[in-house]
């Protein structure tokens, strides 16, 4: 049985924060995330540079990119970003809505590759980084090269820091992403 508990950590102020000011600039808006993130300022940095390095530097479709995070985010149990990343499949990587809904409901994705993305990205989470030679060949013969998998590695680093943040600080899901809610 899990232990209750309820920390009292306090978000930073936004005008306290050079990050949080470039946030808003570039967004239009500070994700309640990243004012619960900048608490820690090298772990918001931390965040930001990796998100940036995963979306712009790894091998991986916009599209692919979703499943990833969806499927860690889920994984992990974290509300906020999976409600956050099936907004952004949806309306900005064009991810169809039957993959996010089924990668949301732990359900089969109909698009093959898609569906070994997602597999292999549990195995990640799953294993610990350490995936059988098997689920690694079956990953590959999906389409995907070795350099997908360190691009998962990415991707779990990245989504561990928000998604163990979301938890500790119970944030809530910023009002842009509310019609794709998800509760686990």
């Amino acid at each position: 049985m899990q232990a209750e508990y309820k920390i009292n950590l306090m978000p930073v102020e936004d005008n306290n924060h050079a990050t949080l000011k470039i946030a808003k600039k570039n967004l239009g808006f500070i994700p309640n995330m990243y004012r619960n993130m900048a608490t820690a300022p090298g772990l918001l940095e931390s965040y930001l540079y990796g998100y940036d390095q995963f979306r712009t530097h790894s091998a991986f479709s916009p599209q692919e990119q979703e499943v990833v995070f969806l499927t860690i985010s889920r994984a992990n149990g974290c509300e906020y970003c999976v409600g956050a990343h099936s907004f952004i499949a949806d309306k900005m990587s064009d991810v169809p809505t039957d993959v996010t809904d089924a990668i949301r409901d732990d359900k089969p994705i109909a698009d093959q590759k898609l569906a070994a993305l997602n597999v292999f990205t549990k195995v990640m989470h799953e294993k610990r980084g350490l995936p059988s030679q098997a689920d690694v060949e079956c990953f590959l013969k999906a389409g995907y090269e070795q350099r997908h998998i360190l691009d998962i590695v990415t991707a779990i680093a990245v989504k561990t820091m928000s998604n163990y943040t979301n938890h500790l600080f119970h944030t809530k899901l910023d009002d842009m992403f509310a019609e794709r809610a998800w509760h686990g």
